[in-house]
């Protein structure tokens, strides 16, 4: 892997009602989709911060569910559940979206992989049902973070 990425993640708004985050991982395509789909390895990268995830279940199949959720330092709990409507291994992934916080900010969330050379480019794709749901997406720090224990995992797997 090249040294790192943090803090390398694009963000665009093509419309109202989207959020289109990019970032490159040093690693296969069948590895990122695996790490990125499967709870024993969700668990070691998915929260920000000084987070931590306390449930994860994955059931990785059209119609299939997952609820992540994580604690922070000062006790904050976040819960994020779904349901999959698309699956293609490794390249795509098509889910609802919600954040229990935020019960009227659905969206569906839509991850696509691609990989040149070694280097596997991730899209994330958040689309909200209302403008008032996009509305609350107004800090990328944690989503940042994320990709970057995201990134140290990858490696840490590669290296190990």
């Amino acid at each position: 892997m090249k040294p790192n990425r943090h803090g390398s993640a694009v963000i665009r708004f093509p419309s109202e009602l989207e959020i289109v985050t990019t970032r490159e991982f040093d690693a296969p395509i069948a590895l990122v989709f695996d790490v990125l789909t499967r709870p024993e390895h969700v668990r070691k990268h998915f929260a920000p911060f000084d987070c931590e995830v306390t449930e994860c279940a994955i059931d990785l199949r059209v119609a299939g569910t997952y609820h992540i959720v994580f604690v922070c330092g000062d006790g904050t709990e976040c819960s994020f559940r779904g349901t999959y409507l698309e699956i293609e291994r490794p390249t795509r992934t098509v889910a609802t979206w919600l954040f229990d916080g935020w019960p009227d900010a659905e969206a569906v969330e839509s991850v696509e992989l691609h990989e040149d050379n070694g280097v596997t480019t991730l899209t994330n794709t958040l689309t909200f049902r209302d403008q008032a749901g996009r509305a609350h997406m107004t800090k990328f720090d944690g989503q940042e973070d994320s990709y970057n224990n995201l990134e140290d995992y990858l490696r840490s797997l590669l290296d190990g």
